[in-house]
């Protein structure tokens, strides 16, 4: 007895050790263990070859058709052909009524509907269009105005599970916020994954003010990281006061604690929207923008056969458009705000099932925010959230939530955009002033919201989805968020598959994305693959393409980095379409605005190869100028409507219709009121004056005059940025003097 007790004494120390060992080096395995960072892989379209006799060979990427040859596939679904289809199919133009376009006569043919026809072109419907087409339907889409034109371009910019949604999970017991998250944090790899170019992990810090929240926060990050599982590549971890300093120095230090840090996604939210609708192009769907659902076509027994449309460019070059019908099996009503008024055009005593919610983000420069680390104030003054994160050099700042109406392009308020400016202060050094003229621009965006009739306030709804079919047919899918896009397309596809009577098939063929023989993993067999078909642009995108752009192309290193991380491997046919500078470096290139990174190149690739009709499809959707900084986007109006007036043929009329739409938009992206009368002329000539309105008083170098007295006085005298009077530093400095040299030089005797 005396043996076995002496051995279980020894025997059960070396257990538990060997145990806790175990335990620790799982846990320390799960969190260094090796990960599988997106776009580290080498790329796998080769770089540009050069021929016999040193012929220059870019990649050959595949084309998706016209918007001209979409309209066509549009009109034959109902048994309208055009008698010149085929010259259409062989035109050079890129939009309707661009060079090439085709007015041909129209003659009927046998029906060939459309097994689906999506409304709406934001992320939902692009990604139902993506799914449908990888399944082997025949799928269209149709968007009124540009893809990503509302809610999806409006975004926080964040691919992510939802912290705060997790909290109220645990804390009010919520199996269906529960389950939102666990279903975001899954769908968040995918979509890194797919789209590697257009996101990135983000690390996002949680400033500490007690002691007592550490505990609190690690538990709750620790848990996030749990439900991420296999998902997840990088751990929350917990930085002291000094290393969360050192971090974010811009944080204020009265009253830091610490930090935790967590890893969430962030995204370029209207590129991945456009890519989605391309890729769809690619694999087969027919998706046309600018393209208005005026009307609901029923058969005789009252089941929905298909949908009246009219072209809003021809509109834009002053003709009249005719409507013609799209027929199709089923309808997708995937609009977001704007669900209720499809469900309408089909039942208009239908009950509205959306609740809109206004949100509203504010861009200031980039020296507010680490450029690789985020921001978040978990309890704001009136106990919502608040992101503060780096995006696109700039920093942006968001969000609120309050109940709204739904408009087409609503406007940023005042007292929302204070509100933001007054909580960021909470957060940042005394000595740093976040002023109203800061503010480089702001909107609001309107969350479709799944109506709860039991939730008195907007912040208590969920941001899940529903999907359901009216007694005629009409499926809708409405509510959601960014990050689980792709799940809600699979869930609606398989949905209307059941509600159609539609029947899945593999595709013989998969297009050659990449422009090479490399394919997806993806078997696509009619089953759901969208996890694991990539993006346009992904195949070719490595971390180091940029070098071989600037090596290749002679492109500025910066523009090179941004056009991998916006067109990942369609950067080479950007690089191709940008006209030589005519100076030793950089050889191609063109910017659109000195501030940022955008060139002609884009403008061109954009209107050929992306649908843009408009000029504002480019500053706001394709390039993201009207987001970043709306006066820039204003000054760099006249170049990119010039560019596309070359590529679709546009005459004065139609440029002067585009200036006043474009300023108009720019307005609702809080450019000031002032600037929104400004002629193309007032512009072109620099009379957007630097120092004008606001913006006036934020500068150090002016004493008390009038602002526009002084303004019109600098113009008039042909002067624009000179100061009414010198700096006090300024005047201790002896006429002549140099004080960059030396006391003692010549130079200064």
């Amino acid at each position: 007895m005396a043996t076995r007790a002496r051995g279980s004494r020894i025997l059960r120390p070396l257990l538990y050790t060997t145990g806790a060992g175990l335990v620790g080096g799982a846990a320390l395995y799960s969190i260094y263990r090796p990960r599988d960072i997106p776009g580290l892989e080498a790329a796998q379209v080769p770089p540009p070859t050069y021929g016999e006799g040193g012929i220059f060979r870019p990649p050959n990427f595949p084309h998706a058709k016209s918007r001209d040859e979409q309209i066509a596939d549009l009109k034959r679904s109902a048994g309208v052909l055009s008698s010149a289809a085929d010259k259409v199919k062989n035109s050079i133009g890129w939009g309707s009524g661009g060079a090439g376009a085709v007015d041909a006569a129209e003659e009927k043919s046998e029906e060939e509907p459309y097994d689906l026809l999506v409304i709406g072109g934001g992320a939902t419907g692009t990604g139902i269009a993506l799914d449908a087409a990888t399944r082997g339907l025949k799928v269209a889409l149709v968007e009124r105005d540009d893809f990503s034109s509302g809610t999806s371009s409006k975004s926080t910019k964040l691919v992510h599970g939802g912290v705060r949604y997790l909290e109220k999970a645990v804390w009010n017991l919520d199996y269906n916020q529960y389950k939102l998250v666990v279903e975001a944090l899954r769908e968040r790899r995918y979509f890194l994954d797919t789209a590697p170019h257009l996101s990135q992990w983000l690390p996002i810090m949680i400033p500490i003010q007690k002691w007592w929240q550490a505990p609190y926060f690690w538990a709750g990050t620790k848990f996030y990281d749990f439900l991420a599982g296999s998902e997840n590549i990088e751990s929350s971890y917990f930085l002291t006061k000094s290393k969360a300093l050192d971090a974010f120095p811009m944080l204020k230090k009265e009253d830091l604690f610490g930090a935790l840090v967590y890893y969430d996604g962030a995204h370029n939210d209207s590129r991945m929207n456009v890519s989605l609708a391309m890729t769809a192009a690619l694999y087969g769907a027919t998706v046309v923008s600018h393209m208005e659902v005026t009307g609901l076509e029923k058969d005789a027994s009252g089941r929905l056969s298909g949908a009246r449309v009219k072209d809003c460019i021809t509109e834009l070059n002053g003709k009249k458009s005719e409507e013609f019908t799209i027929k199709a099996k089923g309808i997708i009503n995937a609009t977001g705000p704007f669900t209720d008024s499809i469900r309408k055009l089909d039942e208009p005593t239908v009950e509205e099932i959306v609740a809109p919610s206004s949100g509203v983000h504010v861009i200031l420069p980039g020296y507010f925010s680490p450029a690789n680390m985020g921001l978040i104030d978990p309890s704001t003054s009136d106990g919502r959230v608040i992101f503060f994160l780096p995006w696109q050099g700039n920093t942006i700042a968001g969000t609120t939530d309050s109940a709204t109406s739904v408009t087409k392009d609503p406007v940023a308020g005042e007292d929302e955009i204070d509100w933001i400016l007054k909580e960021i202060r909470r957060y940042l050094q005394p000595d740093i002033a976040v002023r109203r003229g800061d503010v480089l621009a702001a909107w609001s965006g309107i969350r479709p919201l799944v109506r709860d009739p039991k939730a008195g306030k907007t912040e208590g709804l969920v941001r899940n989805h529903l999907v359901t079919t009216s007694p005629s047919g009409l499926l809708t899918c409405a509510g959601g968020k960014w990050t689980t896009y792709r799940e809600m397309a699979e869930e609606t596809v398989n949905e209307a598959i059941t509600e159609f009577g539609l029947t899945s098939k593999p595709l013989a063929s998969a297009p050659r994305v990449s422009g090479t023989e490399v394919l997806d993993e993806a078997p696509l067999d009619g089953t759901c693959q969208t996890h694991r078909v990539r993006l346009i642009g992904a195949h070719g995108y490595s971390k180091t393409l940029f070098i071989n752009l600037v090596q290749h192309y002679g492109i500025e290193t910066e523009i090179a980095k941004y056009l991998c991380t916006a067109y990942g491997d369609r950067a080479w046919s950007v690089a191709a379409l940008s006209a030589p500078t005519e100076q030793r470096f950089p050889v191609r290139g063109k910017r659109i605005s000195e501030l940022y990174p955008y060139i002609d190149g884009e403008v061109r690739y954009c209107v050929r190869h992306e649908y843009a009709q408009t000029a504002t499809d480019v500053i706001a959707r394709r390039m993201r100028l009207a987001f970043l900084n709306a006066q820039a986007a204003l000054e760099a109006l006249p170049v990119v409507i010039d560019l596309m007036a070359e590529e679709l043929k546009w005459d004065s009329k139609r440029k002067e219709t585009e200036w006043k739409n474009s300023v108009t938009y720019l307005g609702s992206m809080g450019l000031p009121k002032g600037k929104l009368t400004l002629t193309r002329k007032d512009v072109e000539s620099g009379r957007v004056g630097k120092y004008a309105d606001e913006e006036y008083h934020l500068y150090a170098r002016h004493g008390n005059k009038s602002p526009s007295m002084l303004l019109w006085r600098w113009i008039a005298n042909g002067d624009t940025d000179k100061p009414d009077e010198p700096l006090p530093s300024d005047s201790k400095i002896p006429p002549g003097h140099n004080p960059v040299i030396g006391e003692d030089s010549k130079a200064n005797k």
